[in-house]
């Protein structure tokens, strides 16, 4: 019996390496419909990094918390349709569904057409990531490229490439510039 375990345990563990990473639908957290939805593209040639800039969370109940406030201000303070981000990784490490695959973000101006926008849940000012941070952002990078969403050559922008702002914290900032496809 210990063995079954064992195998079904190494079954769970390849197809979770094999699937990428897990992604907190928005169903899962509560999120609310987007009053409209517009098409992205596949085969995108960028990915922009943000931080929220508001509380960071290391719990899955606290990262909620603030997804349903940022999604409320997004929606209810600014107009816009839903949550600006495509994906949210909290300080728990999870990965959070913002408007997904496939839809237009609202994150970036003039770059949400053509890119996928993805923010880390606190101020990265102050705020520093956690190993688990880093792994969930690379994974879901990784599955964007794999599921065609942007293309393997893709370059990473911090928000502050693309708009005049601080955005995504000096932290995160000093951090995606060491990865492979950030580009100056």
């Amino acid at each position: 019996m210990a063995n079954k375990a064992l195998v079904l345990l190494a079954v769970l563990f390849c197809a979770q390496a094999v699937l990428g990473v897990t992604i907190i639908s928005k169903s899962e957290w509560g999120g609310r419909s987007a009053t409209s939805k517009t098409s992205l593209a596949n085969y995108l040639s960028y990915a922009v990094i943000h931080h929220t800039a508001g509380n960071y969370c290391s719990t899955k109940a606290a990262c909620i918390t603030q997804l349903k406030n940022i999604q409320a201000y997004h929606m209810d303070s600014l107009g816009w349709a839903d949550i600006g981000y495509n994906f949210l990784i909290g300080g728990d490490g999870n990965v959070y569904e913002g408007r997904g695959w496939n839809v237009m973000g609202a994150h970036a101006t003039n770059w949400n057409s053509k890119s996928i926008g993805i923010s880390f849940l606190g101020n990265y000012n102050t705020n520093t990531l956690t190993s688990a941070q880093i792994t969930a952002a690379k994974g879901l990078l990784s599955d964007a490229v794999s599921r065609g969403q942007i293309v393997s050559g893709y370059i990473l922008y911090g928000h502050r490439q693309v708009g005049s702002t601080e955005c995504p914290g000096t932290n995160i900032w000093n951090e995606i510039r060491t990865w492979s496809n950030w580009k100056a």
